[in-house]
């Protein structure tokens, strides 16, 4: 691939300076013509400025001869490149088997470096996947059992909570929560307000345990007894995220644990491991009940895998509510702003829900402009009452508005 630098369109934000670029810096890398083609900047930057072109143009001289598992190829581009090349199937989904357990298998949804899911062991050393280039000799190894490692920021107290808090502690002036972010996504929302996290690698690369070891101190120092990881999305490198749940469960037994979602990966295994672990509380964005609805929130060109993240999401909300209804809170977010859904879906929306469970919490969070979407309007509070009047009206008990004035209900 080819990345190029549209000088017209970029105002010198150096948001590609926050992304994890192998050539050391995005900025002088594509002014410099040093770039690898990975394409990380070009998930990152609010402007599009930075353009990947596929560039089919790979001549003998530049193929390397690299060793993965073993086996010598003769390939070109980045690691994910050899594996493909090799026969390994590459997939967005972790606990997704292939057809046979005999074919190796890499996880790779994140595509900037941030989740850490698509590590390999090259020479000895950790290297990821998504976006270190190839070099002549390489020896890649598929690991068995992947890293503890994730890249991660944004520690400290939270006053309201996200979508998986319950109601009655939104209102409280004080601290709810001690939360962490988790850098990598594998959503490309063009309005996505957390976007320093969602596409880039520039936090701190921590193992689980020391994850644990600062939220747990957090929550002894705001003498708050609830921890919450969000993201970006956090549940893409689910053995972090595992590991991350049982010290903090192994080290206090009453805390409660609240992982915040978009739900895409979410599969029932995968709900029945951070169960297991010790989750206690989980929050889940429905981006829509249409394919076309969620592609448009979401950014996805891809409709095959747009509807397959969509109906991962429904499911396992629906898991949960049957599956772990008497041990596990389980709160919904619905995004609203006109110009991305409309209210009849999410009246669809609110009428799937309560099939489920009447009293689930749900709320209605206010889309603003941000990111890539920067001329979207923020809905007004009487928009989001509208809003808020149509899911009780489905029958929904439970529903919180996120407005310009706080939240709102239930």
């Amino acid at each position: 691939m080819k990345v190029i630098r549209d000088k017209d369109k970029c105002i010198h934000c150096r948001m590609c300076e926050m992304v994890l670029c192998p050539a050391g810096s995005a900025w002088r890398s594509l002014n410099e013509d040093e770039c690898v083609g990975c394409g990380a900047c070009a998930i990152a930057c609010p402007e599009t400025a930075i353009i990947v072109r596929k560039d089919n143009l790979a001549t003998a001289s530049s193929e390397k001869t690299v060793h993965v598992n073993g086996e010598k190829i003769k390939t070109s581009g980045l690691i994910r490149d050899a594996l493909r090349d090799a026969g390994v199937i590459i997939t967005e989904f972790p606990f997704e088997p292939s057809e046979s357990n005999l074919i190796p298998t890499s996880t790779m949804p994140c595509l900037s470096g941030g989740c850490w899911s698509c590590a390999v062991k090259v020479d000895g050393r950790y290297a990821l996947s998504c976006i270190t280039p190839l070099h002549e000799g390489m020896k890649i190894e598929l690991l068995g059992q992947m890293p503890a490692l994730r890249v991660v920021s944004g520690f400290g107290a939270h006053t309201v909570g996200g979508v998986g808090t319950p109601y009655q502690l939104k209102k409280n002036e004080y601290p709810v929560e001690i939360n962490c972010f988790t850098h990598g996504c594998n959503l490309r929302c063009p309005q996505c307000q957390n976007y320093g996290m969602a596409f880039t690698a520039r936090g701190h690369l921590m193992d689980a345990e020391e994850t644990a070891r600062i939220l747990l101190g957090l929550s002894i120092q705001h003498q708050v007894d609830r921890i919450a990881i969000s993201g970006g999305e956090s549940t893409l490198n689910p053995h972090w995220l595992l590991e991350l749940i049982k010290y903090i469960r192994n080290e206090d037994n009453d805390i409660h644990i609240h992982v915040d979602t978009n739900g895409t990966v979410l599969t029932t295994p995968y709900i029945d491991q951070l169960v297991k672990a010790g989750m206690t509380e989980l929050g889940v964005d429905l981006k829509g009940i249409h394919t076309r609805t969620f592609q448009r929130i979401t950014g996805l060109n891809d409709t095959e895998l747009a509807d397959k993240y969509l109906k991962t999401s429904w499911a396992a909300v629906e898991y949960a509510l049957t599956e772990y209804h008497d041990n596990l809170f389980l709160g919904i977010g619905i995004p609203y702003n006109q110009n991305l859904i409309s209210l009849e879906e999410v009246e669809e929306m609110g009428r799937k829900i309560v099939n489920l469970k009447d009293d689930t919490q749900v709320c209605v969070l206010d889309y603003r402009g941000e990111f890539r979407k920067k001329e979207l309007i923020l809905p007004s509070y009487l928009e989001m009452m509208q809003v808020k009047k149509i899911l009780n009206d489905t029958g929904l008990k439970t529903v919180i508005a996120q407005t310009s004035e706080g939240h709102i209900g239930p």
